[in-house]
């Protein structure tokens, strides 16, 4: 079974899977790891705000995600920092956010159909106010969060829209939880999804 951390940035998505490592070691984790294709992107120079180059990019994002859920997908259970239901959303989204109608859907049909047969089973999406999620990026030294401002005002309103319209998302609003909280109600509700099997 393959589970998701959904949400905005700084919500706290890999802190709930730190607190899975160590008080759930039954379940194994999968973080985001974009390296690999953020040097690519950079070595041939492509600028996603270009049509053509943006295209380019997200096939390299979607067959990364591609390639993560295969090496996740025999394990018993794995809950993923973000999982091919980001990647999806992302691909088709990301335009709209900046004033773009790209044909993304046709340019990337193949890619698309491919990353859907990896989605999670169940999604669990971590939600917060600006004001928490804000608070939490200040408190988080180790990122730069260059993105955060155009990812929480400009995706956020199409990204909860989007995912409140699959049956497979469960909402967990994390305003006032401390991490520990968090990261026990993310071990319940993979729990239970793995009990509803």
């Amino acid at each position: 079974m393959v589970l998701s951390l959904q949400g905005c940035m700084a919500v706290g998505k890999t802190t709930a899977l730190r607190y899975l490592e160590t008080h759930a070691p039954e379940l194994c984790v999968s973080y985001e790891d974009n390296a690999t294709v953020i040097a690519e992107v950079r070595r041939h120079k492509l600028d996603k705000n270009r049509f053509e180059d943006y295209v380019q990019i997200q096939k390299l994002w979607l067959q990364n995600e591609i390639d993560r859920y295969e090496r996740v997908k025999d394990a018993p259970c794995t809950v993923m920092d973000f999982g091919a239901e980001e990647i999806e959303f992302y691909t088709l989204c990301y335009p709209e956010s900046v004033g773009q109608r790209w044909p993304v859907a046709d340019a990337l049909e193949h890619e698309l159909s491919a990353v859907r047969r990896c989605i999670p089973e169940r999604i669990l999406f971590l939600d917060a106010s600006e004001d928490t999620l804000r608070r939490r990026r200040d408190g988080d030294a180790t990122r730069s969060r260059t993105f955060f401002e155009h990812h929480l005002t400009h995706l956020m309103p199409l990204k909860r829209a989007w995912f409140a319209q699959k049956p497979n998302v469960d909402w967990l609003n994390t305003d006032g939880l401390s991490a520990q909280k968090v990261g026990e109600q993310v071990i319940a509700w993979a729990s239970a999804c793995v009990k509803g099997v």
